[in-house]
């Protein structure tokens, strides 16, 4: 009797036999012999971008307490900021942009940032970039008030009320905030510094003194934001160790970079944190032990957490009658 002619599976059962080894094979031929001519194989659906709620524009300006000195925040998600500058950092702005996307908010996010530079050296050399019509400006100074004469403040005073009102005559309903930055180790514990023999949490406190004064001399300032006391508050709760020169007690992190001035990127983490509760009114703690940079940069999920809950204490303490808002964070997926 004639046989019909084998198909393309038949022959390959004929020539090979049904051996286990060639399964895979053999479902793979079947497969192929199933699709029709000209079919096109199946594609994974691809889940919907999370609608974001625009918030317009922010720019940070300041130096290496920005731009992240120090750590691996430097070059930290620097696609998604614009440097202004060009110097292609991602830094603290680059944080403070992916807390937002979590949070469901989209900021414009810029930069102009300057190592060493206290804010009279924008004002006077960066003036013509940075003076525009910007919805939000959050300002860094040199952290030692003036590098000449450490805590004097008079050189911060007068620049940011000149600065403040040059964002403000780009837009008068500007939201201008300074930062009052944190205790340098360097300038506490060895014998040659400003604040030696003085408590680490005094030089935070004097250079929050001195913001609060610049911010005194115009309305077009509207706050300080607390990161040199959230600093001395992970200090006091043992989140943080406060003397890097005796070691790193275990358990807790190392708020300072290499050179005990500079922060680590658990200090340019809490520093962000910070800004994100002062500057949104949410709260930080929501972002959660999934917190994606804090995954991109080796935090642990309790480390993350714990620096979280300083941020979230601290922005309270300072402003008691305002509640952060808790929110559901945003998943950025494997390629967010």
């Amino acid at each position: 009797m004639h046989q019909p002619p084998l198909g393309r599976l038949g022959r390959i059962i004929q020539v090979c036999g049904p051996r286990v080894v060639l399964l895979p094979f053999l479902a793979s031929a079947l497969l192929a012999q199933s699709q029709p001519a000209g079919s096109t194989p199946p594609t994974a659906t691809v889940a919907a971008a999370p609608t974001l709620k625009p918030m317009g524009s922010v720019l940070f300006i300041g130096n290496s307490f920005l731009f992240g000195s120090g750590s691996a925040v430097r070059f930290h998600r620097a696609n998604t900021v614009t440097d202004l500058n060009g110097t292609g950092f991602g830094g603290v702005p680059a944080l403070f942009k992916t807390f937002a996307t979590q949070a469901g908010l989209d900021f414009t996010v810029s930069h102009e940032t300057v190592s060493g530079s206290g804010l009279d050296l924008h004002l006077e050399k960066k003036a013509d970039l940075i003076g525009r019509a910007w919805d939000r400006v959050v300002m860094v100074s040199q952290s030692l008030l003036n590098t000449a004469q450490p805590g004097n403040p008079d050189v911060l005073i007068r620049s940011a009320k000149q600065l403040a009102e040059l964002l403000h005559s780009k837009n008068p309903a500007v939201d201008i905030r300074l930062v009052a930055t944190w205790s340098r180790a360097d300038h506490v514990y060895p014998a040659k510094g400003h604040w030696h023999g003085q408590p680490i949490e005094q030089m935070a406190k004097d250079v929050r003194a001195a913001h609060d004064r610049a911010a005194a001399t115009t309305p077009f300032i509207r706050g300080v934001i607390p990161v040199g006391e959230a600093w001395n508050r992970a200090f006091q709760a043992g989140v943080a160790d406060p003397n890097p020169y005796d070691g790193v007690a275990y358990g807790q992190v190392d708020l300072w970079a290499h050179d005990q001035w500079h922060a680590s990127t658990y200090g340019y983490y809490l520093e962000a944190l910070v800004i994100f509760g002062d500057l949104t009114g949410l709260d930080p703690r929501s972002l959660g032990k999934n917190e994606r940079s804090a995954w991109e940069l080796g935090l642990s999920p309790a480390q993350a957490t714990a620096l979280q809950q300083v941020a979230f204490d601290e922005v309270s303490a300072q402003k008691p009658n305002r509640k952060l808002e808790p929110f559901t964070a945003i998943s950025l997926g494997k390629n967010g």
